[in-house]
Formats: C-alpha cells, sequence, structure tokens
C-alpha cells in the first residue's frame, strides 16, 4: 500500500468508529431505562384501564409467592423476567393464565416490572423429603452421566444464583413449581429452551423430583 495513502486510510478509519459510536449512543438513548417504581406499581395494583390484573395476586408481596404452584420471583434476574414474559406472548410457553396478561404489557412494562422484582429480597425455602435430598443434590452438582445429563449447578450455579442475562436463578423455588416446568418441558408443552427441552427429556419423574425437592433448600 502506498505510505501517502496510509493517513487517509486511518483517518477514513477514526471516521466510521465516530460514527459508529454516535449511531450506538442513539440507540441507547431511545431505549427507555427501567423504572422500577413503575415497575412496583404495575406489580401491586396492575391496570384496570388495559385489563392488567397485579401480579400480586398470585405471586405475593413483592415475589414472594406462597402459592406452590406459582413461582417466587423475588430476586430473579431483570434480564430472564423480561425474556419470559416475553415468551409468554408466543407460542413457545402459551399459558392459559400468563398469556393474555404478558400480551397486554408492553416491552417498557415488562422491563420494569423485571426490574423492581430484580431488586426484592427472595424467602428462602428447604428441602423437604429426606429420603431423596442425596439424590437430588447428586443430580444438581454432578448430573447423570449414563443419561448424559449435565449438573444444574454447571449453569445455575452451586447455590442456584444462576447467572444474570443468562440462567434463571433456582434457589429456594417452590418444589411443585419447579417439578412441573421440568415436566413441561419434557412433555414439551414448554419450549422456550431447547437446552432444558433435551435434558429434561433424560429424566424421570424420580429424578425431577428429587433435583426440585433439593432446589427448594439452596440459597
Amino acid at each position: 500500500m502506498n505510505r501517502a495513502f496510509l493517513p487517509f486510510v486511518k483517518s477514513l478509519f477514526v471516521a466510521i468508529l465516530a460514527v459508529s459510536s454516535v449511531a450506538y449512543a442513539a440507540e441507547e438513548q431511545k431505549a427507555p431505562k427501567a423504572d422500577a417504581a413503575k415497575g412496583e406499581a404495575l406489580y401491586t395494583s396492575g391496570d384496570a384501564s388495559r385489563n392488567i390484573t397485579a401480579c400480586v395476586a398470585c405471586h405475593g408481596a413483592a415475589g414472594n409467592s406462597t402459592i406452590s404452584q406459582n413461582p417466587k420471583l423475588a430476586g430473579q434476574h431483570a434480564e430472564y423476567t423480561f425474556k419470559q414474559l416475553g415468551d409468554f406472548k408466543t407460542p413457545q410457553r402459551n399459558n392459559p393464565i400468563m398469556t393474555p396478561i404478558a400480551k397486554a404489557l408492553s416491552d417498557a412494562d415488562m422491563k420494569n416490572i423485571a426490574a423492581f422484582l430484580d431488586k426484592q429480597q427472595q424467602k428462602p425455602g428447604a428441602a423437604r423429603n429426606k429420603d431423596t435430598v442425596e439424590l437430588g443434590k447428586k443430580i444438581y452438582r454432578a448430573g447423570i452421566a449414563e443419561k448424559n445429563v449435565p449438573a444444574c449447578a454447571g449453569c445455575h450455579a452451586p447455590n442456584g444464583a444462576g447467572i444474570p442475562a443468562q440462567f434463571a436463578r433456582l434457589g429456594g423455588q417452590h418444589q411443585e413449581y419447579t417439578a412441573a416446568q421440568l415436566t413441561s418441558f419434557r412433555g414439551g408443552a414448554r419450549k422456550n429452551s431447547a437446552q432444558m427441552v433435551t435434558i429434561a427429556k433424560r429424566m424421570s419423574d424420580d429424578e425431577i423430583q428429587a433435583v426440585s425437592d433439593y432446589i427448594a433448600g439452596l440459597r
């Protein structure tokens, strides 16, 4: 390359970077920041004008559900909650209760609710079945080698805290809810994670129950 041409190339590269940075900054400004206070109001009171039911009715104060069939949402990663609300709008996670509610929510609503829940403190749960806790612990920490089931801890962390923007917090979740979701993944009713569908299909009812009970006691 002609050396006299190098300064031009360098200037052009710098100009492209500058334009890209400006465009990215503009996009960032367009995207509204999550407002946890608005999320709390919607979570607690709903919005009758849009036929949005208050989340607290099923998921409890500050996301600590006392109904074992309904998940605890307190402390769940905002990115994960936002994704799940979006998935409820699709056939990937169709649900007779959550789908109509999610469809009434805007992206801003979902971000706000997710931001509020992310900041809440989850009330701990506990394993209940002493006869299966060791099996559950083994599955969670080491997987089931002969069935090619990976350790849950590999993605959801040894204490069940998960990884923000990637994998859900599981620790402390109701046994019944976790077992129901694994069963739904296995049966194809829930299809919004190809990875979990594959894993759940390799697990028996007893294995699902054992690991779900163990997860409830993680904190």
